[in-house]
């Protein structure tokens, strides 16, 4: 028996291409296997990574002198950074911090101190966004001695990848996604940043991957039946909400849905303590409110106390949840729940590529619930790879 995404899948290429759904739903129904690629490939290049982290000193005995770590990108790459700073924080034990290279290549004087060391860590799909490589080429120009740069990319044919003095990490051509918004290319350069993250003890995480792809090939079907039930009811405001590493989840949702709706359902994102404080009034009948639950004891009791306010209220149209289990507290929220039954992953930390489905299967299918042809959604306001963009001398002043 089919079901939402398997009768997409089925369709002719002719009936595909008429659709506008030739790319994106295989992309994002590939994503499991792909991961244990990426994995490998990660693995290929241990030795040569593992000799250049220690080049740049990440491996100094003394924490004052190893390099502070920026993980950077622009729009979904940024989200990238977000999801894995914590786990490169806590396994590397350095400073870390996620600066968008939108931001960095405007005042990136902002973020660098003076005598101290850096590892910049590139997250781009193509390496060929113009913010991207004019980044790099005013670190070299303007730190060359502070900043060192390893880059996480899906295309080896990118500026990017073949900008001297950057160690390249290449991901294979498949997750190089050939629809607008990036989902393969999302969760596989996720994937590669929690591997780098362990390059040093990879035998724990091989095994949380393990679990992560038998989640995430449970979950694309059920996943894909409940957003496309909701995607009928015609939301036109969706909510995402996380905590943690999951905040990143909820961004990266929300902007999912946004572009493969070219902006026709308003969206955010919110920790769910942050949601009361304003951001809550957007929140209303015509709102889909999306909670990625926490697998922390501490944190999910916040998540559902808010669900359930926001229910008992009636504040909005409907909620769906990704959470770790069910339980009875949840059911009596909502009945769209994703249930991870999450096993090893008792961190919120590695869940990124797998709960991001949910939001993936929602803008697919609200796409085509809106007449929108997903490859290709937006009418020239967006492109595949922003590479339009003016760039200004570093030391302009205008």
């Amino acid at each position: 028996m089919q079901n939402a995404i398997s009768s997409l899948l089925s369709l002719s290429d002719q009936e595909k291409r008429t659709k506008g759904i030739a790319h994106t739903p295989k992309e994002i129904c590939q994503q499991p296997t792909t991961w244990a690629t990426t994995a490998e490939i990660l693995s290929a290049n241990r030795t040569s990574i593992l000799e250049f982290l220690e080049r740049v000193g990440i491996t100094a005995s003394d924490r004052q002198i190893r390099p502070n770590i920026i993980l950077a990108g622009a729009g979904t790459s940024d989200y990238i950074g977000q999801t894995v700073s914590r786990l490169f924080r806590r396994e590397w034990n350095c400073e870390v911090e996620t600066v968008p290279s939108t931001e960095l290549l405007t005042n990136m004087g902002d973020f660098i101190l003076s005598g101290k060391k850096y590892l910049m860590i590139s997250f781009s799909r193509s390496g060929d966004s113009s913010e991207g490589v004019a980044t790099l080429e005013q670190a070299a120009k303007l730190y060359p001695n502070q900043i060192s740069h390893l880059l996480i990319t899906c295309n080896a044919s990118g500026k990017m990848a073949k900008f001297a003095g950057v160690f390249p990490v290449v991901l294979d051509d498949q997750v190089n996604d050939r629809g607008l918004a990036m989902t393969s290319s999302f969760t596989n350069m996720v994937v590669a940043g929690q591997y780098l993250a362990h390059t040093w003890r990879p035998v724990p995480y091989q095994a949380i991957l393990q679990e992560m792809i038998a989640m995430g090939s449970k979950l694309i079907p059920e996943a894909a039946e409940i957003a496309s039930q909701l995607a009928q009811k015609g939301y036109s405001r969706m909510c995402f909400i996380g905590s943690g590493a999951l905040r990143a989840v909820a961004e990266e949702s929300s902007l999912k849905v946004l572009e493969l709706n070219a902006g026709k359902i308003a969206t955010i994102a919110q920790s769910p303590l942050g949601l009361r404080h304003g951001p809550l009034s957007f929140v209303n009948e015509e709102t889909l409110l999306v909670a990625y639950l926490s697998s922390d004891e501490q944190r999910i009791c916040y998540e559902l106390d808010l669900l359930e306010e926001i229910a008992r209220k009636n504040l909005a149209g409907d909620i769906a949840v990704v959470a770790p289990h069910t339980t009875k507290r949840i059911a009596n929220i909502t009945q769209n729940i994703v249930s991870l039954e999450a096993a090893a992953i008792a961190s919120d930390i590695y869940r990124a590529p797998v709960d991001i489905i949910l939001g993936q299967m929602l803008g697919l299918f609200t796409s085509l619930a809106n007449g929108m042809l997903p490859d290709s959604p937006s009418a020239g306001a967006i492109g595949r790879v922003v590479s339009h963009v003016k760039i200004y001398p570093a030391l302009a002043r205008l």
